[in-house]
């Protein structure tokens, strides 16, 4: 019987989410398996990815066969470079503890890694935020000097209607006495 390590899709459409399986290969997808490994969740950045390595392990080491993309997430969580050593530990080629050490010494680079990638990505999400926020800042006080520029021309046209309203008045005010100065001159 041939073993796969394959992923099995849930989740609601658009959103999938997958278990990582032990299954038969003659097994449908979503079907039958033998053992549930962890999970893969591919709508979060970074994806996140959920497997016993202890198990996947084991499993490698008994001949399941991973399949592309199952293979991939092994090996991003080390569960790969782990089956490398512990064959190398079998074949006496190094010992159990160097095994270890080397593998404790990739691991914690491998998080530190996954960790600066959260930050970047946390940094960038802050920064486009405060950029969107500037921007709007900026829109917002140029549509207020635009209505406040538009204000004071309507003040300047009113005030400007006023003194053209008040200029005719004043003509007539200052030509009634001379027109009746006028007036009395001819009557006289």
């Amino acid at each position: 019987m041939a073993v796969k390590i394959r992923l099995a899709r849930r989740g609601r459409k658009r959103m999938a989410i997958y278990d990582v399986v032990v299954a038969d290969a003659r097994a449908p997808r979503d079907g039958r398996f033998i053992e549930k490994l962890g999970t893969y969740n591919p709508n979060t950045d970074p994806a996140s990815i959920n497997i016993n390595n202890e198990r996947a392990l084991q499993w490698l080491l008994n001949g399941a066969q991973p399949t592309d993309t199952v293979k991939a997430m092994l090996s991003y969580r080390g569960v790969l470079l782990q089956k490398h050593l512990q064959i190398g530990v079998l074949k006496g080629a190094i010992s159990q503890e160097d095994a270890d050490s080397k593998f404790e010494a990739w691991k914690t680079s491998k998080e530190e890694s996954i960790t600066g990638k959260v930050d970047k990505l946390t940094q960038a999400k802050a920064d486009a935020r405060q950029k969107a926020l500037d921007a709007e800042v900026a829109k917002n006080q140029a549509r207020l000097d635009a209505i406040k520029a538009r204000e004071d021309e309507a003040k300047a046209a009113a005030a400007a209607e006023a003194a053209a309203a008040e200029a005719p008045a004043a003509e007539e005010a200052t030509e009634s006495p001379e027109a009746s100065a006028e007036g009395e001159e001819t009557q006289a």
